[in-house]
């Protein structure tokens, strides 16, 4: 349904592209209507999930670069995609300036609404970092989002969420070599779920936050492929997932947000 986008490390690893549409959270439960109010689900012209977001301001989605696709509109207020009736037009992209493909790293965008979103029962915004932090291994924190329960399942259309473990950085990148010899992983990421666990993202989820007490810390970016096939390995991953680390972009995200450099950092799409 969506182009697949993939960067190649000797041809395993996928971002999570939406060919293999949307996919959902892996061994997860569907969130309570009361939590979670600020995710989004990010939209295509039709329509269609393409990835999800969560609000950070009146103005702004955060999602992850490798969903600017044919982005159009974000849905809030609704955790049901089918009941959702709260649908606001993207009026520029903000993809940060260094991303060029999931492999790269710098996997972080910001959508601007095209009108201002209000507070409300339900509809809220997430806290960010207020500077650089380092997660704890094994903190535990949670993920959500709309797609596939597994890796060969279908889309539903509730939101969904799984609590994860934070993996440490080595323990991370020495999992991902020994599985794709020579691979680094890229700079600025987190690691959490996944790795001899059921628990975590699939393909789809890309653009969800990671939680950890309340404060969206990471964004899913992407997981490793089942050789000669489109499917993340998601069931029973043999590396970690890998999230973009928000906090090692705030001057970035200030300038957005604050509106300095404005016209140079983002692109219409209205």
């Amino acid at each position: 349904m969506f182009a697949l986008q993939q960067f190649v490390v000797v041809h395993m690893l996928t971002f999570l592209g939406q060919n293999v549409l949307g996919s959902k959270i892996i061994d997860g439960k569907i969130a309570p209507d009361n939590e979670m109010l600020y995710m989004a689900s990010v939209q295509d012209h039709g329509g269609n999930h393409v990835c999800g977001g969560f609000l950070v301001s009146e103005d702004f989605v955060m999602t992850a670069a490798h969903c600017d696709l044919d982005l159009k509109r974000v849905v809030l207020g609704n955790h049901n995609l089918k009941k959702a009736d709260k649908k606001m037009k993207i009026a520029k992209k903000c993809k940060h300036p260094d991303y060029k493909n999931v492999g790269h790293g710098y996997d972080i965008m910001l959508l601007e609404l095209s009108r201002p979103v209000r507070p409300s029962k339900r509809i809220q915004f997430i806290r960010l970092p207020l500077h650089e932090m380092t997660l704890k291994e094994n903190e535990k924190c949670q993920v959500a989002g709309w797609g596939k329960i597994n890796t060969y399942g279908s889309v539903v259309d509730d939101l969904r969420v799984v609590n994860v473990s934070v993996i440490s950085p080595q323990v991370c990148q020495n999992a991902w070599a020994q599985k794709v010899p020579g691979y680094n992983l890229p700079p600025n990421i987190i690691c959490a779920g996944g790795y001899n666990t059921t628990k975590g993202f699939c393909q789809g989820d890309s653009g969800g936050p990671l939680v950890c007490k309340g404060m969206a810390v990471g964004i899913v970016s992407f997981n490793k492929s089942i050789p000669r096939t489109e499917l993340g390995n998601c069931n029973y991953p043999d590396v970690p997932n890998v999230y973009t680390d928000i906090s090692k972009y705030l001057n970035w995200i200030t300038k957005i947000l604050k509106g300095k450099n404005y016209k140079k950092l983002c692109v219409s799409t209205l």
